[in-house]
């Protein structure tokens, strides 16, 4: 069987290619919706050609990251000015083509997420030695910024399936490099959780086929908001909330996470704290909030459970630890439960406190494995039983961590202060007072757990422990210690600039939930007003 493809010029007589065309050229602003993504593929490529030059690959990882901030930068710019921009693929028009949509809550995500992999790249460039570099680090680290990008920005169901799939052969890549038994088993479980996610998201995009006959976004909610009598709604929207619950490490499937982020490269640790259960969480709000609002309400209840008991699991699971990357990565799982919080709360204070929280965790917790990484590179170890003295030995690493360790507790002046308010505040107010007990309480446990690890590892007497701060041989190349401090400095000034001015970022994420809550504006750059609900003029 062949088949023959015409050029739109030799179409036949009489056949209207407007129907199914887009005749005219895209704007420049359309092809940034797109560019994030095909950049980060390109600069992969272009690294895997390079093979035999490895030496030039964290340079050049480093300059097409910052190249990637300033594209998001703009589409963030455009989108605040404009309100959200559609691209459609291989000129076809909606619902009929793949198409890019990006509103402000995919560009905000988009635009963070690259400005942590560009601090972390950096970090990294005195830590990923030769070997790593041999099997790929910087070309999966630029294929999974492809990933995370244009799950951000993909406005089709089925492609942000995709794009978690590219992520995850990405990320997989970047676990297992080193080869060692750790890695390996915490690949292992990593693998499996997500790849039973995944198989369940991908039967939930099926069975939304079958039940609407399309996967363009803006198609889906405008066709379950006219028509929602005889879809299956709520088995959809639960099955979307399991799956995309579960890559977000939310209770009772979080056990994976603590399990697997402490194992490979601290700066695979850092990258992975800060994207990847966010990708999770996007896709969740996507999808369940905008596509899916009235399904998801019936679910909130059972929502704010798996919230509150995320939250308490994360905060408690982090007081028990010894290892900082475990202690670690049991706060990623206890914010995952503060912004489920906000999604189940709804209307527009709690989305928007959901939406802060989440910028906010993809910037403290990069750089609190980013602590862990020093106290490695400087002590020899990541352990409270035998860290010791680092006010002393490392005073400029303990200012920065106590800072950190501050905005992670939801403290002043820092940035995590602002959605913890924000989520009380929303709480409160639709009576969801045992929501605003377990904010509460689990900044009260985090404060404790970071509060030990500062005693423990900062203030307690070298007499005291095991390890000198300082005293012991970096583990790590010597240009590690001032690069990762130089990056911990810069994530730290992050997170105190949003905390005294949040109002710029406050403003960001109250649009954001707005357009979730009524995305008459995201359907109409897919299907402007021109056009009906087919894609045809």
């Amino acid at each position: 069987m062949s088949m023959t493809l015409l050029p739109l010029a030799a179409a036949p007589a009489g056949v209207d290619l407007a129907a199914a065309y887009r005749m005219a050229a895209p704007g420049l602003a359309e092809w940034l919706t797109i560019l994030p993504v095909a950049w980060c593929l390109l600069a992969g490529a272009v690294l895997t050609a390079m093979r035999g030059a490895t030496r030039l690959h964290p340079g050049l990882t480093v300059a097409a990251l910052a190249v990637l901030v300033v594209m998001d930068a703009a589409l963030l710019v455009h989108v605040a000015t404009h309100g959200p921009v559609t691209m459609m693929m291989g000129r076809w028009l909606p619902p009929f083509g793949i198409a890019f949509t990006v509103d402000m809550l995919g560009a905000l995500f988009a635009l963070t997420a690259a400005v942590v992999a560009l601090l972390v790249s950096i970090q990294a460039l005195g830590e990923v030695d030769d070997g790593r570099r041999r099997y790929g680090f910087y070309p999966f680290l630029l294929l999974l910024m492809a990933g995370v990008s244009g799950a951000f920005l993909t406005g089709d169901l089925f492609n942000l399936y995709v794009w978690f799939e590219v992520l995850l052969i990405a990320s997989f890549g970047l676990l297992v490099l080193g080869s060692e038994k750790t890695q390996i088993d915490g690949t292992v479980k990593y693998g499996f959780l997500n790849l039973v996610a995944t198989t369940l998201f991908l039967i939930g995009v099926g069975l939304t086929y079958g039940a609407l006959g399309t996967l363009n976004m803006a198609d889906i909610a405008a066709k379950l908001a006219a028509e929602p009598l005889g879809v299956p709604a709520v088995t959809l929207a639960g099955l979307f909330l399991f799956a995309f619950a579960m890559k977000a490490a939310a209770f009772p499937v979080n056990f994976w996470l603590p399990a697997a982020y402490h194992t490979p490269n601290v700066a695979v640790s850092a990258l992975f704290a800060g994207l990847l259960t966010k990708v999770g969480i996007y896709a969740l709000i996507r999808v369940c909030v905008m596509l899916m609002p009235a399904a998801t309400g019936e679910l909130s209840l059972p929502l704010g459970l798996v919230a509150l008991a995320t939250m308490l699991v994360g905060s408690f699971g982090a007081l028990a630890q010894d290892n900082l990357r475990r202690l670690f990565g049991y706060l990623v799982v206890a914010g995952i439960g503060a912004i489920l919080a906000g999604v189940a709360i709804g209307g527009a204070t709690g989305l928007a406190g959901a939406i802060v929280y989440a910028v906010h965790s993809m910037v403290v917790m990069a750089a609190l494995y980013g602590v862990a990484a020093l106290a490695l590179a400087v002590a020899g170890s990541e352990r409270l039983t035998t860290l010791a003295g680092l006010w002393t030995a490392r005073p400029v690493l303990a200012a920065l961590s106590l800072m950190l360790f501050l905005s992670a507790a939801g403290l002043p002046p820092f940035s995590g202060l602002w959605p913890k308010v924000m989520l009380i505040r929303a709480a409160l107010e639709g009576g969801w007072w045992w929501l605003a007990a377990g904010l509460i309480l689990m900044g009260l446990l985090t404060t404790l757990a970071l509060g030990r690890v500062f005693l423990l590892a900062f203030w307690r007497p070298v007499a005291d422990g095991a390890v000198a701060g300082g005293s012991a041989t970096s583990v790590t190349p010597g240009r590690a210690v001032p690069l990762s401090l130089g990056v911990l400095g810069l994530m730290s000034a992050l997170t105190l600039g949003f905390g005294l001015y949040p109002e710029p970022l406050i403003a960001a994420a109250n649009e954001a939930a707005a357009g979730l809550l009524d995305p008459t504006a995201y359907r109409q750059s897919v299907f402007p007003p021109a056009m009906n609900g087919e894609g045809t003029p």
